[in-house]
């Protein structure tokens, strides 16, 4: 570790109470995962508007410890680090979720889902099941493309088309049903039904006989949405006016909960 010393106006207290190198050290790594995980210092100097210095002292400290790795062509990228504590917060998440997502059950009947957009891909984080003998199971930790989801519509319905695009580029609209949208047209479009209705839609599009409707949580420190899932013959449009309502309130529960702090 480097010595602590290192700089003794980085170590002051910020504005909020807390020690000013730890904020402005977080807040380089955020925007580095915003810029796509790998940025030079320029970029970081322009968009954070810290001193060149003060951002290479940061960046070597991150370095040092694991969390930032330098590329040969001195570009700064993501560290390997960061792997094991998003792994660890995903599944705290999860169980944090699960008394939300139990209340879901309780009163809409049907499966919760938790997932979040790990990359290119969907993850489902948290679960609970229905108490129908006729139910439906999603393993936690199983990954699936977006475009075949309602979580991954939710979680994808305010990004801008042109990121949308080349998302679906990278990883190609497979058909995992006869429903499934296999265009970006009709996937943007979609988009457009979820940012107008407030919810998003998977009518038969993962699976046949399956519909699930699902809300991102809004605020939440990383992308996730909630969802139910049930067959078709349950999950009806009658059902989808009394399910929604619930399921974006619950949402926002869950975004407070996760955005209440303890007092220092």
């Amino acid at each position: 570790m480097p010595p602590s010393s290192a700089s003794t106006t980085d170590s002051t207290k910020s504005a909020t109470g807390g020690v000013q190198s730890l904020e402005r050290a977080f807040d380089l790594l955020e925007r580095m995962a915003d810029a796509g995980g790998e940025v030079g210092l320029s970029e970081l100097s322009a968009s954070s508007g810290l001193p060149l210095p003060t951002i290479h002292r940061l960046m070597r400290t991150l370095v040092v410890c694991g969390y930032v790795r330098q590329q040969a062509n001195r570009r700064y990228a993501l560290g390997p680090r960061l792997i094991r504590l998003g792994e660890s917060a995903s599944r705290l998440l999860g169980t944090w979720a699960r008394p939300y997502l139990a209340r879901l059950v309780e009163e809409t009947g049907e499966t919760a889902n938790m997932a979040l957009l790990d990359g290119d891909e969907i993850v489902y984080v948290a679960q609970v099941p229905s108490k129908h003998s006729m139910r439906m199971f999603t393993e936690v930790g199983r990954r699936v493309l977006p475009h075949s989801t309602g979580v991954g519509k939710a979680l994808l319905a305010n990004t801008p088309d042109h990121e949308v695009r080349a998302l679906l580029a990278r990883t190609g609209m497979p058909a995992a049903t006869e429903k499934t949208i296999t265009t970006p047209d009709g996937f943007l479009a979609a988009l457009e039904d979820v940012r107008r209705l407030g919810y998003a839609i998977d009518d038969n599009e993962q699976e046949i006989g399956v519909r699930c409707l699902a809300v991102s949580v809004p605020d939440s420190p990383t992308a996730a949405a909630i969802s139910i899932s049930g067959p078709a013959g349950r999950v009806t449009e009658s059902a989808t006016e009394k399910i929604v309502p619930v399921l974006q309130q619950v949402a926002g529960e869950l975004s407070e909960a996760l955005a209440s702090q303890n007092p220092a």
